[in-house]
C-alpha cells in the first residue's frame, strides 16, 4: 500500500469535502480536546457528514494523525549562515510550535514524519548545521540532539501542566503546600546545597528552555565536529 504521501486525493463530483477541511477541523480537535478526543466519528460530526464519507479521503486515523502533523509544521525564519544562531533560533521554533499544538510531540517521539513540510523543516536544520561540520552524519546527529533537548523540555512543560490539570493545583499553590516541610529541611542543616538551591532565583521554562540550549550547543561547538 503506498504511503499516505503518495496517494492521490479524492476528488469527488461535488467538492463538499477536502483532505485539507478534515485535516483542519482534527487539528482544532485536538488542540481543544486532545488526541483522546479524536476520532473519525467526531471529525465526522464536526464537519456534519457520514464516517464512511471521510474514509473516501482518509484511510485511516493513523494516516490522518501523520497529515495532522504534518500540516502543523510551518516555516522557519530564514537561515543566516551562523550555526549557532540558526540551530538557537530552529529548536526554539520547535519548541513554540510544539506547545502550541500540545499533542504532536508525542507522535514524534519515534518515527519521523515524512510528510512535505517535516521534510522542509528537516531539510532547514541540516542546512543550519552545515558549517558545523562537512559530515551529514554528524550533522544529522546534532540535529537529532537538539530535537530531543526539545522533546524533552516541552513534555516536561506539558507534564506540568497535566499535573496542574490533574490536581487543580498551580505551581505556586503547590510551593505554598510544601513551604513548611522545606523550612524545616532547610533548617535541620542536612541538605546545604539543597538549602542553597531553594533560596535561588528559579528559572521559567522558557529560561531553562535556553539556558539548556546554550549548553546544548556548546557541547556540540566542543565536540570537534566543527569546521570552525
Amino acid at each position: 500500500m503506498p504511503l499516505i504521501w503518495e496517494r492521490e486525493p479524492y476528488q469527488p463530483k461535488r467538492q463538499a469535502l477536502s483532505v485539507e477541511r478534515i485535516v483542519d477541523a482534527s487539528v482544532v480537535i485536538a488542540d481543544a480536546e486532545g488526541l483522546d478526543a479524536l476520532s473519525m466519528r467526531r471529525v465526522a460530526a464536526e464537519l456534519s457528514t457520514g464516517t464512511t464519507t471521510l474514509y473516501r479521503y482518509v484511510d485511516s486515523r493513523d494516516d490522518l494523525l501523520d497529515l495532522m502533523a504534518d500540516a502543523v509544521h510551518d516555516d522557519h525564519a530564514p537561515l543566516t549562515g551562523d550555526w549557532r544562531a540558526d540551530l538557537d533560533a530552529y529548536a526554539h521554533h520547535e519548541r513554540a510550535l510544539w506547545l502550541r499544538h500540545t499533542w504532536l510531540a508525542p507522535l514524534l517521539a519515534t518515527r519521523p514524519l515524512l510528510g512535505p513540510n517535516w521534510l522542509r523543516g528537516l531539510e532547514h536544520a541540516l542546512t543550519a548545521a552545515a558549517p558545523l561540520t562537512s559530515d551529514i552524519a554528524d550533522a544529522a546527529s546534532a540535529v537529532g540532539l537538539i530535537r530531543d533537548f526539545v522533546r524533552g523540555a516541552v513534555m516536561r512543560e506539558l507534564a506540568e501542566k497535566q499535573t496542574q490539570r490533574r490536581t487543580g493545583q498551580t505551581e505556586e499553590q503547590w510551593r505554598a503546600a510544601v513551604a513548611p516541610y522545606m523550612r524545616k529541611v532547610i533548617e535541620s542543616g542536612a541538605y546545604p546545597r539543597v538549602s542553597r538551591m531553594t533560596e535561588a532565583v528559579d528559572l521559567s521554562p522558557a529560561e531553562q528552555f535556553s539556558y539548556g540550549l546554550r549548553r546544548v550547543l556548546a557541547g556540540i561547538a566542543d565536540s570537534g565536529q566543527t569546521t570552525r
